[in-house]
């Protein structure tokens, strides 16, 4: 299997959890790929002969970017609601409806190649894992095939037919719906269930019911709370053993105290923050307490249209009380957690080799010059793009 040595890399950051600083940096290193996976890592000085040399010229390497949360599945376009945000329209969930309908009218072949629009933007920026998420047809034909047409681009999808209740039905009749046929429909195509536990959405007790119900059909469970408000979302991912939850602006001690005690990733999303002029999530009393988190971008056409995963990053370190070595670990390493991923997050021998050129001789440059694209290339399982 023939062999790539990525020399002369000024700072690598690994990720190896067994190092003795979460990021695992080696300096003046090299890494050699074989195949789809990393071989070894180490030294420059030490490195073994391979196939192939792509010389580094003392630029920093990091792991992919793993963005757990997106929406990228729709049509249609909200400007005019983020130009009224800024101008003193507060935010509610009610706009998703908007793009619900615009989806609806949409075919398979321009959501197809709206998504596929999008995760090339995302590649272009360093983002190497993506999940994404239905929530934008919520009818059983509209909920499935938005699945599909995500399935084209990652494993990692995740149906979120409970993002709101669309008009013509309560609730109660809703939940039936999305626990019983629109479940079914979607089951061949997504790895996760989703809920908005939110103000204007769906309350607790109906976010139990669509949870455990995609439980049962094999589906993994994730959940957006907390977003607009307190309230028992993240208590009940905590309880659920969710892989993540996912918002988590507005926490009560109860809540910090049960996201420590349990698996669950808390992944903030301070792009939603940016967009909706809301405070932003306190990473810093989460970390403090020994809640692991995640960093994702939420991209989606209403509350978040970005796709910048490097843009997070700085969000997170000026806004959030976030270093730029945590903040890096949280859209890698923790992005990878927050979807059960073992193979990709970090630069080890045996992971995948998704791996990012800066061209910047450190990860600190991707807070210090925020909105400059730094991303020199982009590799996906061995492969530059």
């Amino acid at each position: 299997m023939a062999t790539t040595l990525i020399t002369n890399i000024g700072e690598l950051v690994t990720n190896d959890p067994q190092a003795d600083d979460p990021l695992g940096t080696i300096e003046q290193a090299a890494l050699v790929v074989e195949g789809s996976t990393v071989a070894w890592v180490g030294s420059a000085s030490d490195a073994p002969a391979a196939d192939e040399m792509v010389d580094a010229g003392g630029r920093a390497v990091i792991p992919g970017f793993v963005d757990s949360h997106s929406h990228l599945v729709f049509a249609g376009d909200r400007a005019a609601e983020f130009a009224a945000r800024m101008t003193g329209t507060p935010y509610a969930a009610g706009g998703i409806r908007t793009t619900v309908a615009a989806t609806r009218a949409a075919t398979d072949e321009q959501l197809t190649a709206h998504v596929a629009r999008l995760v090339a933007e995302m590649r272009r920026q360093g983002t190497t894992t993506v999940e994404i998420k239905s929530g934008y047809g919520l009818t059983v034909h509209d909920e499935a095939r938005s699945l599909a047409v995500a399935r084209q681009f990652t494993e990692e999808t995740t149906y979120l037919g409970a993002h709101v209740v669309p008009a013509g039905t309560t609730p109660e009749e809703y939940v039936e719906l999305v626990t019983g046929p629109m479940l079914e429909a979607a089951r061949p195509h997504a790895r996760w269930v989703d809920v908005f536990c939110e103000r204007g959405a769906f309350d607790a007790a109906q976010a139990r019911a669509v949870l455990v119900a995609g439980a049962e059909a094999g589906l993994r469970g994730r959940l957006h709370a907390n977003q607009l408000t307190y309230g028992e979302g993240v208590r009940l991912a905590a309880e659920l053993g969710l892989a993540a939850v996912d918002h988590c602006t507005f926490l009560s001690d109860a809540d910090v105290d049960a996201l420590r005690d349990s698996a669950t990733i808390a992944t903030l999303l301070p792009g939603v923050e940016f967009s909706t002029k809301q405070p932003y999530p306190d990473a810093r009393r989460l970390i403090d307490a020994g809640v692991r988190v995640a960093l994702a971008s939420d991209c989606n056409p209403g509350s978040c249209f970005t796709s910048s995963m490097p843009l997070c990053i700085a969000l997170a370190v000026r806004e959030m009380g976030m270093s730029p070595a945590e903040a890096v670990h949280a859209a890698t390493y923790r992005g990878a957690e927050a979807l059960d991923r073992e193979d990709v997050g970090a630069l080890v021998p045996g992971r995948r080799a998704d791996l990012v050129l800066l061209d910047a001789p450190s990860h600190v440059h991707l807070a210090y010059r925020p909105g400059v694209p730094l991303v020199l290339g982009t590799w996906i399982a061995g492969r530059p793009l």
